[in-house]
């Protein structure tokens, strides 16, 4: 009993203190309330602010005090640009640095601020294994600050933030790319100060003008007085207690993820996962029946997009059109009115462009011809929380040169160099709605105009009904295909939001019931995948156009692009002759005529790289087990031969109709050098020995084989010209035949057998072989040809020399 009594004392003694402690704040901060009374710190002369933390600012510096309820919450930061120098690079309104923190009680009177960090998760929070996660997963302290006092009324913990708000830290300072870019150095607190601090009920608004030293002499400000001076905001956004129920990443459908490795204790290995990022919206409760049954309701809360009021007043209704029609794609998905745009309400000082609630379209007075669409997406979740789509002036200088170039022949109003208002706004809304695409969660896809059938392209009714490609996430631009006499208005010239458009929104935003997680949910949601392909293949997502697969490529159209590139160099030969005209303006000389003839050029080449894509490419179609057929596919070999033709046909006869005497002669460009510069890189490509390896592994075995002499043969037969006497066009010939030679000869010789040095497996492969036999060949025929001239003659005589040294390995 001795024992027990004893013991039974010594608990009531540590519960005793417990009770005395539980009057007091934990650790120092008995000694704060007694030394720092709440008044004393915070005194009558403080302005005060209500919001997500209360901020106070009292003898120019800032405080938070911050709630017991909102330690532990997520918060996420966001930096962003709202003034820059002329000509630095970045613009007001984009985005500097993000990151996820929050605060929690830290030893010695100490508020900590981590960075949260989602890399690594678990299935089920109850497994054991999500104990090993855990200990392996701390995340970084980014700040320390010291509680200056406690208010007794509610218990919140004060903390200044003057100095962590002003200078540099990881949490709020701009991305080291950003900083590297423009060359800034250490900030100058002297000429670094906090404008302003604003609560709002979920976040805080901090302005900062932030001074560094720079050797970036490329800034025009920095030249004149090795320093930069940016104006900064901060939001620092309260994140849902509840995060957005998750959906999975399928790769057959284009959305923006994060990735995150999942453990499992029922999976042998840890797995790959992304996160779509989407906006919230659910159904209201009242109207849940209502759309399970298909009827189309509101969500809970509009995605709403506001136009900027620095935005010109005549674009505005455009711009809000092109947010405005992405309301039938989320009709797919069950929603009515579900996105809208609306104009800022200048007079309410309540709100502010900075603030991380409002998604705003920025006009962005900037000589780049660009825009673009970037989220704020919570890393839990994948929610979308806000979107600033940036609008540079001079994209309107891009979508005119596109419009002229690519439909001029089609559209008389095309041909000027200032567009009326009412087209312009046309191709403003098409490109707003093209942004806002990815504010919504929606990558590229670039394989989307490959499922237009060509002559559709050319079908007035079907391309007015229908446009010219079933994403506005693709590259498509203007239809090119149509010709004059098609007639084609302006609905079958420009881009859409089309079917894959709405199949997307309706994949990521339609809700699910009756599944217990996001894992469930997948399974569900790759049938939807499954079924949608089998019954529409016009929904393949052919991603964003950079690997081998010759259907998903930037700025081309239709589903045979020989065909529709014939076409688009159709149209271009109409536009060449009347460039002059088109491009005209008092006192100009000759500025308008140069860009635009440049633009020309460039998608005259693109026609070319279109259809360089199907000599050595492959179809690469992603597929889950349930879907039958190849994931990668060789391409037929009626089509690589249709592109080496096409290669011949439009390059390497030389396309002198591209260098009007007109344009030439106002411009002084030297047609030979250009045409031999791109037939030249042309034939570097199609002649390299890789291309030939790639030929010996995709078409060696199979029913269908294209043998790498054939191959050669076929290259030959299109772009090696007979010399015929006409002393211009042999000129471009005898050139040609040159650089076929030349690349052959390099494909023989071998550097690194010549160096004593291991080969690779290419170097190692029958390129070689081919190429050699191939230059005998060409050998034999020139040794029996008749060419008119003594100049053909003294070529003729030269090549066999080049060949002969080459077989016979001799480079002297």
């Amino acid at each position: 009993m001795k024992r027990i009594t004893m013991g039974l004392s010594l608990l009531t003694m540590v519960m005793a203190a417990h009770a005395q402690d539980k009057s007091k704040p934990a650790g120092d901060s008995a000694k704060v309330s007694k030394n720092m009374a709440y008044e004393k710190v915070i005194t009558k002369d403080a302005i005060t602010r209500q919001g997500m933390f209360t901020v106070h600012l009292v003898d120019n510096k800032y405080y938070f005090e911050i709630p017991d309820s909102l330690l532990k919450r997520d918060i996420l930061v966001v930096t962003r640009f709202v003034g820059t120098p002329e000509l630095s690079g970045v613009y007001a309104g984009e985005k500097a640095n993000e990151r996820t923190i929050y605060f929690e009680k830290g030893q010695g009177n100490k508020l900590l601020m981590r960075v949260d960090v989602f890399s690594v998760r678990v299935k089920d929070e109850n497994q054991a294994l999500a104990k090993a996660v855990q200990s392996s997963a701390i995340k970084p302290i980014t700040a320390a600050f010291d509680i200056k006092t406690v208010n007794s009324a509610n218990g919140n913990m004060v903390i200044d933030v003057t100095d962590f708000l002003k200078k540099d830290n990881s949490a709020l300072s701009i991305d080291a790319a950003v900083k590297n870019d423009m060359k800034l150095g250490s900030i100058a607190d002297d000429r670094s100060f906090i404008t302003s601090v604003n609560a709002y009920p979920i976040n805080i608004e901090v302005r900062t003008t932030r001074t560094y030293t720079t050797s970036g002499a490329a800034i025009p400000a920095a030249a004149l007085s090795g320093a930069v001076t940016l104006e900064m905001n901060v939001s620092m956004v309260l994140l849902p207690k509840e995060p957005m129920r998750k959906r999975l990443f399928d790769e057959r459908v284009g959305f923006m993820a994060s990735k995150y490795i999942l453990f499992d204790e029922d999976a042998q290995v840890s797995q790959e996962k992304y996160l779509i990022q989407r906006y919230r919206l659910e159904p209201k409760p009242e109207d849940l029946e209502k759309y399970k049954r298909g009827e189309l309701v509101e969500p809970v809360k509009q995605i709403v997009y506001y136009i900027d009021p620095a935005t010109p007043k005549k674009w505005r209704p455009y711009l809000i059109a092109g947010v405005n029609d992405w309301q039938k794609a989320f009709e797919q998905a069950g929603f009515k009115n579900a996105i809208v745009a609306k104009e800022w309400p200048e007079g309410d000082t309540t709100m502010s462009l900075e603030d991380a609630r409002f998604s705003v379209i920025r006009y962005l007075a900037s000589p780049i011809p660009n825009a673009y669409g970037p989220r704020i997406s919570d890393p839990r979740s994948g929610e979308i929380i806000e979107s600033h789509v940036g609008w540079y002036h001079n994209v309107m200088k891009l979508i005119h040169d596109w419009y002229m170039i690519q439909v001029g022949p089609n559209d008389a109003r095309a041909r000027k160099m200032v567009f009326d208002d009412e087209l312009m706004g046309d191709l403003i809304r098409f490109v707003s709605s093209h942004e806002i695409g990815h504010t919504i969660g929606l990558r590229h896809n670039m394989g989307a105009s490959s499922q237009t059938p060509v002559e559709k392209l050319r079908d007035k009714a079907w391309v007015e009904a229908n446009g010219h490609t079933v994403s506005i996430m693709d590259y498509a631009r203007f239809n090119y295909v149509a010709q004059p006499e098609d007639n084609i208005g302006k609905a079958g010239l420009y881009p859409r939001i089309g079917a894959y458009d709405k199949w997307a929104i309706q994949w990521g935003y339609k809700q699910i019931f009756n599944t217990s997680d996001e894992y469930q949910d997948s399974k569900i949601l790759n049938k939807w995948v499954v079924d949608s392909l089998a019954a529409n293949p016009r929904l393949w997502f052919g991603g964003e156009g950079k690997g081998e697969d010759p259907r998903s490529q930037t700025e081309d159209l239709g589903d045979d692009v020989m065909v529709a590139n014939e076409y688009g160099i159709k149209n271009l030969k109409r536009v060449v002759p009347e460039l002059v005209k088109w491009t005209a303006e008092d006192g100009d000389m000759d500025d308008n005529l140069e860009r635009i003839y440049k633009g020309v050029v460039k998608q005259y080449t693109k026609y070319l790289y279109h259809v360089m894509k199907y000599i050595g490419g492959q179809y690469v179609t992603r597929k889950s087990a349930e879907q039958p057929g190849d994931v990668y596919e060789k391409l037929p070999k009626a089509r690589v031969k249709e592109a080496i033709s096409f290669i011949g046909r439009n390059l390497m006869e030389p396309p002198l109709w591209l260098y009007d005497k007109s344009i030439t002669t106002r411009l002084n460009i030297f047609e030979m050098d250009e045409i031999m510069t791109m037939q030249n890189n042309m034939m570097t490509t199609i002649l390299n020995a890789g291309m030939m390896y790639n030929l010996v592994q995709r078409y060696t075995n199979g029913k269908e084989q294209y043998t790498v002499t054939e191959y050669l043969n076929d290259v030959k037969k299109a772009v090696w010209k007979p010399l015929a006497g006409d002393p211009v066009k042999d000129t471009y010939y005898r050139g040609v035949q040159r650089m076929y030679v030349e690349k052959l000869v390099m494909a023989i010789n071998t550097s690194r057998l010549k160096e004593g040095k291991l080969l690779n497996n290419l170097e190692r492969s029958d390129a070689s072989l081919y190429a050699r036999t191939h230059l005998q060949a060409i050998k034999n025929e020139l040794m029996i040809s008749n060419v008119p001239g003594a100049l053909n003659q003294a070529h003729k005589t030269n090549l066999i020399r080049e060949i002969d040294k080459s077989l016979k390995g001799d480079d002297k």
